[in-house]
């Protein structure tokens, strides 16, 4: 189980940082003095490209991530790709840096009957069905964003009256498992509002490496109804017509951690 990085000795704490900047600079092509202090995730390239061509930089891209950073607004957007160690592996490395919060944009598959595809989801939790989790902590401990970060996710659906649904999400580590029915049976059982691939990891990871994070999901398709499966068109109308806004909000939801002094002072006592 990954200890608290202040119970390391100093000598392997600092090999570990070395080693995590390294490794973080050769997957993401990016000197690491270039990070700024707060983190948005996803797992599109489209969302980096958007985002560098909207606040006007550049995107770096190395052998796994690719990665753009806005001095400006003190805000850089990395693409960790798809699935559980992925995820782990974004906040291992990241999470040596002097970065105050970090934000998912991720999308997700709505499991309830009156949800809509462009709706907004905020996970307060997750169930960990990634496996990756177990890594960091024993299954008793629940998985649970940062409650700091989620609040001002919240406030800002709600000052920019957004259609938004808070619950709990299913994280699987089984991409396609929508013609599984003991899956799609497992689902009924535990009641999960949504599904997707990351939360339960970066939720466990970021909480053993104290790093505040939190997620905005977007939904994406509806998995359990018929034909609701997401396919190559459906995908590509999500992204013309949510992922503007889906960043814009992003953005804005960071802008409003920027003035939390409580997570700045919280990390400058962890580092």
């Amino acid at each position: 189980m990954q200890e608290f990085s202040d119970e390391i000795p100093p000598e392997e704490l600092e090999h570990q940082k070395q080693v995590a900047k390294d490794t973080l600079e050769r997957y993401s092509g990016s000197p690491v003095g270039e990070f700024q202090p707060y983190l948005i995730l996803t797992n599109f390239p489209r969302y980096v490209d958007q985002f560098a061509a909207t606040y006007n930089t550049t995107s770096y891209e190395g052998a796994m991530f690719k990665v753009a950073h806005s001095k400006e607004l003190g805000i850089s957007m990395l693409d960790f790709k798809i699935g559980s160690p992925a995820a782990a592996l974004v906040v291992d490395l990241c999470s040596f840096l002097p970065i105050y919060a970090t934000l998912l944009l991720g999308m997700c598959g709505g499991l309830r009957e009156e949800y809509r595809v462009g709706e907004y989801f905020v996970p307060v939790a997750s169930i960990r069905g990634d496996g990756t989790s177990d890594f960091y902590f024993p299954p008793e401990v629940p998985a649970l964003a940062n409650f700091s970060v989620q609040k001002v996710v919240s406030a800002i659906l709600e000052q920019e009256k957004k259609v938004h649904h808070i619950g709990i999400t299913h994280t699987t580590n089984k991409r396609f498992w929508e013609f599984n029915s003991d899956f799609r049976t497992r689902l009924q059982t535990t009641r999960p509002q949504v599904v997707e691939m990351e939360c339960a990891t970066l939720f466990t990871a970021s909480y053993s490496h104290r790093l505040p994070l939190g997620a905005l999901l977007l939904i994406s398709d509806l998995p359990l109804t018929p034909r609701g499966a997401k396919t190559k068109d459906s995908s590509e109308a999500v992204f013309t017509n949510f992922m503007p806004d889906h960043i814009r909000l992003g953005v804005l939801i960071i802008k409003a951690l920027q003035k939390v002094e409580r997570l700045k002072a919280y990390r400058k006592h962890v580092h």
